[in-house]
């Protein structure tokens, strides 16, 4: 297993995690994170209003998200040309249970296949439409519906090479996409019990999350939840 860590070499302060992911991850390496605000950042990548896909996402994607969404892809990129049968993606801002880590490693190399992507999420949402495998606190299942964030992910070449093609337009937050499974006729699979956690408050803080006026933040929760509520009524089945 490789793994590949994205991290954007000036924020100092998440250097220090970023480094101990590299030294704790199994074959892991540094990519550099995709500056959203720069306009030469990826040619290759044109954004879109919400309007690609339905339901429509009701609000303007931020620099931040774009440069996440390209740093995901530049991953994805890599995983192909490497040729290898998947890898590990985490953001710099993951601290893992090493023990646990290396059981789910162990499933996903008996279990898994390159044409997976596997969630190791940090928040314990989801319920299953099947369960594939599991090892005691572990479970290896395919949600019914699809959690947020990308902090940590098993990619095969296969989905690599799904979603690279179907994303040279984007319209919405990478980790609001993928539960669009619909769209990106790719499976979301995910691995429950794994110890991992976000630790970004620790180290400098969120690089996505901004303020909200107060006044704007009431129609900003509403729009939310209905967009929340269309997403959730394709649920994936097993």
């Amino acid at each position: 297993m490789q793994s590949l860590i994205i991290h954007m070499p000036s924020s100092t302060a998440r250097r220090a995690n970023a480094e101990k992911l590299r030294g704790t991850l199994p074959g892991a390496e540094l990519i550099q994170a995709v500056d959203g605000r720069d306009p030469q950042r990826e040619p290759d990548v044109r954004t879109r209003p919400g309007d690609l896909h339905r339901p429509h996402y009701p609000f303007a994607l931020r620099p931040a998200e774009i440069g996440v969404f390209e740093s995901h892809r530049r991953c994805w990129r890599r995983i192909i040309d490497a040729g290898w049968d998947y890898a590990l993606i985490a953001e710099d801002d993951l601290q893992v249970d090493p023990a646990r880590l290396k059981r789910a490693m162990a499933l996903i190399h008996a279990h898994g296949s390159c044409d997976m992507y596997i969630r190791l999420p940090v928040k314990q949402r989801e319920q299953p439409a099947r369960t594939l495998a599991s090892d005691r606190e572990l479970q290896f299942i395919l949600p019914r519906r699809i959690g947020l964030q990308c902090i940590c992910q098993v990619v095969g070449r296969d989905a690599a090479a799904r979603l690279l093609s179907s994303t040279d337009r984007i319209d919405r937050p990478i980790d609001t996409l993928l539960q669009m499974h619909w769209v990106t006729a790719q499976p979301v699979h995910t691995i429950l019990g794994t110890g991992n956690a976000e630790i970004a408050g620790q180290i400098g803080g969120s690089t996505i999350q901004v303020k909200t006026r107060a006044s704007g933040k009431l129609a900003r929760e509403i729009k939310r939840a209905r967009y929340r509520a269309q997403v959730a009524l394709r649920p994936q089945h097993a």
